[in-house]
């Protein structure tokens, strides 16, 4: 059976926009072509700000000043009848309001400032638009599990335990 993945993701605001990170650099990527936010895996022993400090920086080039955690999602991803290859994925979700520094390239793809507004229009992940909602909607930290299909199709979304999709 696989170890679960730990992530941090942030959406980083400014002017009624977020930072995005359009995924086109890297083959064999399961966001190929998608809008994402920043973030990534942590490193052993780190704590979810750690890495989220530390995942940005190298992803932007920006030090972040001011965040705030929103939310856990707990991605299950593959063949429902393979359990045991399953992708289980725990990602700590933060917005960040504050930072300093000058964006610099990304090795993983282009990074674009997107009005809030027209984020939903983009190729994102289903699971995506409920937690951004969830943002726009809520200042509690929340708790959403999304269960995907191995052909990427949202088959379920729990908001807090309470199936919502």
């Amino acid at each position: 059976m696989r170890q679960p993945e730990l992530t941090t993701l942030c959406y980083i605001e400014r002017d009624n926009k977020y930072l995005m990170l359009h995924r086109v650099k890297k083959e064999n990527d399961i966001n190929k072509d998608k809008y994402i936010g920043v973030g990534g895996h942590f490193e052993y022993g780190e704590s979810p700000d750690e890495c989220l400090k530390r995942e940005v920086l190298e992803e932007t080039g920006l030090t972040l000043l001011k965040y705030k955690p929103r939310g856990i999602i707990t991605f299950i991803y593959g063949d429902a009848s393979r359990p045991e290859e399953r992708i289980v994925e725990y990602m700590h979700l933060y917005t960040a309001t504050e930072f300093e520094g000058e964006i610099g390239d990304c090795d993983e793809g282009e990074l674009e400032w997107i009005e809030k507004s027209e984020v939903y229009n983009l190729p994102i992940w289903e699971g995506d638009k409920i937690f951004f909602r969830l943002l726009e909607e809520r200042e509690d930290y929340f708790s959403l599990k999304l269960v995907y299909s191995e052909t990427d199709e949202l088959i379920k979304a729990l908001d807090a335990g309470v199936v919502i999709c």
